[in-house]
């Protein structure tokens, strides 16, 4: 049964609905399907309202059983990390319909989990499309937030990516490409080595790995981001 507390912030999500910006989110890859048209900045705002709210993962829970896509977008931003299970994950990840979903999901929210690394590992092995990009989206977040993690870790991920480069379909392509491009900036050793990457995923006869080769090398050999990794290693 939803609670008080959750209907609340339901009825808050549909006052702000807008028609105009679901139809834009719509040119951008985002399913309109069950979706207000509330802006991130918003959510947002409203996300800090619950930020010490000791229900906030069973609201959470509960935001996420609504279907409704900024709803969902709530429950990543708000929800406890710490409280989250494997099967919470799994669930959800099954029902990604969306990349926004996905992608904050996964960056605001299960990056921070024990779980976080084998998952990214898993769910690139998946077919469904939104499961299998959060596999990369988590790679590419775990790159950027997890500053404790040794080098090898990252250098597991390589070798996938070179693996599932030759999928077409463009939400799980962009983020292979996605997951290259911030491990190659992490590191002096870790640009090397994605570098070499990219070059040998240009060699694969497939559309897809051109694209994710050409567009990673662009930005990875790039005097901007060679310039960082120096300053990195002063």
């Amino acid at each position: 049964m939803t609670s008080n507390e959750c209907s609340k912030i339901v009825r808050e999500l549909e006052k702000r609905a807008n028609a105009r910006n679901v139809a834009g989110m719509a040119r951008f890859g985002i399913n309109p399907k069950n979706t207000l048209g509330v802006s991130i900045p918003v959510i947002r705002d409203l996300a800090k309202t619950q930020c010490k709210n000791p229900r906030r993962h069973e609201l959470a829970l509960e935001l996420w059983k609504t279907g409704i896509h900024e709803a969902r977008l709530l429950a990543g931003f708000i929800d406890d990390s710490k409280k989250v299970s494997e099967a919470q994950m799994e669930s959800w990840a099954r029902d990604f319909d969306s990349w926004d979903v996905c992608d904050q999901a996964c960056s605001n929210l299960f990056d921070q989990t024990p779980f976080a690394w084998r998952k990214a590992r898993e769910w690139t092995k998946r077919k469904e499309e939104f499961v299998k990009r959060a596999g990369f989206v988590l790679m590419a977040c775990l790159a950027v937030h997890d500053k404790k993690a040794d080098d090898k870790k990252f250098l597991a991920f390589l070798p996938i990516i070179k693996r599932e480069a030759r999928d077409e379909r463009n939400f799980v392509r962009k983020a292979v490409n996605w997951a290259l491009r911030q491990i190659g900036k992490r590191s002096k050793a870790l640009n090397a080595a994605a570098v070499k990457t990219a070059s040998e995923i240009s060699r694969i006869d497939s559309k897809a790995a051109r694209w994710i080769a050409a567009d990673a090398l662009r930005e990875l050999e790039s005097p901007a981001v060679q310039k960082r990794l120096l300053k990195k290693r002063e």
